[in-house]
């Protein structure tokens, strides 16, 4: 830590904030000014509580212990179903998706049949998704250039991937990981929580987010850790408020406010 030197001879000016943090405060109850907040207080110990190599290693292995081989819960057949399910599943649940297309991929699994199928079945089959109408203007408009640009193959590329109608970096990194065995990682809203959350990849944006994660997890989890993330944040690590009673991971989770004591204490030696 880098420390002014102050000339003893010499005072320091005295700002408003620093003049009110000298006022007594009441018996037993700390100043307000100089009390600092919940958020403050757990942002803190987030940062200070950094993860060590051995740690993060920790939490993987358990990720991988108790799930060997995750998959995604979006149902697919091949790429082309799956970069259209993802594109999707934007600010939709993959429960919601797979009953929408169950049906659409009954009658067009192809790049070729989802154009000849149009636009206005398409929105008819995909109405319970929100913005079903601006997602099936994209799936038809990404058929479309997969069949002139592709030879109506999904590229393994990611920024040819990014290039489709409705398909953004999240969108192209389930391809390239889940349909290409590509070791990408998809920073969901699951996954940004869980990473600012546990401090495990602390970041504003979900690129920043994803490079971080990129980062500090072994490259041996790298592949299957997208999928233990999300699985982890959607059913465990909530949203609300984490279930840590049932958390695998809880004695090493570095998070301030846990709601339960650690499921899993380590061993005193």
């Amino acid at each position: 830590m880098v420390t002014k030197e102050i000339d003893p001879q010499k005072p320091a000016a005295q700002t408003t904030r620093q003049k009110a943090k000298q006022k007594p405060a009441a018996k037993g109850q700390a100043s307000k000014a100089t009390r600092p907040t919940r958020s403050v207080r757990a942002k803190a110990k987030v940062k200070a509580g950094r993860y060590s190599k051995a740690e993060i290693q920790a939490i993987f292995e358990r990720f991988k212990a108790a799930n060997p081989s995750p998959v995604g819960e979006l149902e697919h057949t091949d790429p082309y179903t799956l970069v259209v399910a993802v594109a999707l599943s934007a600010q939709a649940t993959d429960v919601s998706v797979n009953k929408a297309t169950r049906e659409l991929f009954r009658l067009a699994d192809t790049p070729q049949k989802m154009v000849a199928l149009g636009q206005d079945r398409v929105s008819d089959l995909i109405k319970t998704i929100g913005l079903f109408r601006t997602k099936a203007n994209n799936v038809i408009a990404l058929s479309q250039m997969l069949i002139d640009e592709f030879g109506g193959e999904v590229p393994r590329d990611r920024d040819q991937l990014m290039r489709l109608p409705g398909v953004g970096q999240k969108t192209a990194n389930v391809v390239m990981n889940t349909a290409f065995g590509e070791s990408t990682i998809a920073v969901d809203t699951h996954i940004f929580r869980l990473a600012n959350r546990l401090g495990l990849a602390p970041g504003k944006t979900p690129n920043s987010v994803e490079e971080a994660l990129h980062k500090v997890i072994p490259d041996e989890f790298k592949r299957d850790s997208h999928h233990w993330l999300i699985l982890h944040g959607r059913y465990v690590c909530k949203a609300r408020a984490p279930d840590c009673s049932h958390c695998i991971i809880a004695d090493l989770c570095k998070y301030p406010d846990k709601t339960s004591e650690v499921a899993f204490p380590i061993a005193a030696e």
